[in-house]
């Protein structure tokens, strides 16, 4: 005698009910927790075999999250902040060619921001670029300040000190311009020509020291061969300060000719070369010839050559002269 689960015998021709499934329950079921417990195999899902892969690929998410940007970041974020420094750069110098120094400088900021911190000598002479820019949009304090962050970050280098002693001429301030100029001199040598002609530059727009600064700039065209447009102009305007103005209005001569002729190649270059270099290379030029002209005029101005004197500070005023912007 075979009897049911609650005790009672079953009768021999007794046909029990198959279970429907697991959306229903067998009429004898008793447990609800046991709705399970008789079906097939197949029938009762495999926990393990679906929480596995889940697992798996819930913990190669999580490893991949952590570990791909421990491996990759260190090689892509220094390419990463390269380019944001090239990229910047580019476009400083495209908006300094074409004469939108504010936002020239802006952009040497951005890549200052993004250079590496180690880098100080890429700093520093970033730093002396947007110091230079921003004595040319008349932010001169800032642009002092500006060159001071280089001479910090660099305090063997030259170059902060020369850029802040030309800001300090625009500003006014005779003795802190007299004394980076010294300190430039310092730093690179005796005899080096270029800070040599720096300071007798700055002596003579300041109205300094006029004999030593004489000196200075004879040393330096002796230092460089003597046919440096830049160390003719520096000759040139002392000359005239002390009074020597055919001497002067004769070295101011050969450096205006010989800078034109720069500027004709640089010019010839249109069209076979980038627009924005050439434009900037012309920039940096015409600046020079403003400078050079209006010393000239001066000179020629001091002899009597009224005519002469204004058409030299036409060409001046036209291509950028501008003591207040740093152009002098």
């Amino acid at each position: 005698m075979q009897y049911d689960r609650l005790g009672f015998p079953i009768p021999r021709d007794f046909e029990p009910v198959a279970p429907r499934g697991r959306r229903g329950t067998t009429p004898l079921e008793s447990d609800p927790r046991d709705r399970f417990a008789d079906a097939e195999p197949s029938a009762v899902p495999d926990r393990g075999r679906v929480a596995g892969p889940l697992k798996r690929f819930v913990l190669l998410a999580a490893l991949g999250l952590i570990v791909v940007p421990a491996l990759v970041v260190p090689f892509v974020g220094p390419l990463a902040c390269e380019a944001v420094v090239q990229w910047s750069l580019e476009r400083a110098a495209v908006r300094e060619a074409r004469g939108e120094v504010a936002s020239a400088a802006a952009e040497v900021g951005r890549a200052i921001d993004w250079l590496d911190a180690a880098d100080v000598q890429g700093r520093g002479r970033l730093h002396c670029w947007r110091a230079n820019l921003l004595l040319e949009s008349r932010q001169t304090a800032a642009a002092i300040v500006e060159a001071g962050r280089a001479a910090a970050l660099v305090p063997t280098s030259a170059l902060p000190r020369r850029t802040r002693a030309l800001a300090h001429v625009v500003a006014g301030d005779a003795e802190a311009a007299l004394a980076d100029a010294q300190a430039a001199v310092d730093l690179s040598g005796a005899e080096n020509p270029e800070a040599l002609n720096h300071r007798a530059y700055i002596r003579a727009l300041v109205g300094r020291d006029l004999e030593a600064a004489l000196a200075d700039i004879e040393r330096a065209l002796e230092g460089s061969g003597g046919d440096s447009p830049e160390f003719l102009d520096t000759r040139g305007f002392i000359l005239h300060l002390l009074g020597r103005h055919r001497e002067a209005i004769d070295d101011l001569n050969r450096a205006i000719g010989r800078t034109q002729q720069s500027r004709r190649q640089a010019a010839g270059l249109a069209g076979r070369a980038d627009p924005d270099d050439v434009a900037y290379r012309l920039r940096s030029l015409d600046h020079a010839l403003a400078v050079m002209h209006h010393h000239r005029g001066l000179a020629c101005r001091a002899i009597g050559l009224e005519r002469q004197a204004a058409q030299d500070f036409d060409v001046a005023k036209r291509k950028g002269y501008d003591p207040d912007r740093g152009v002098l």
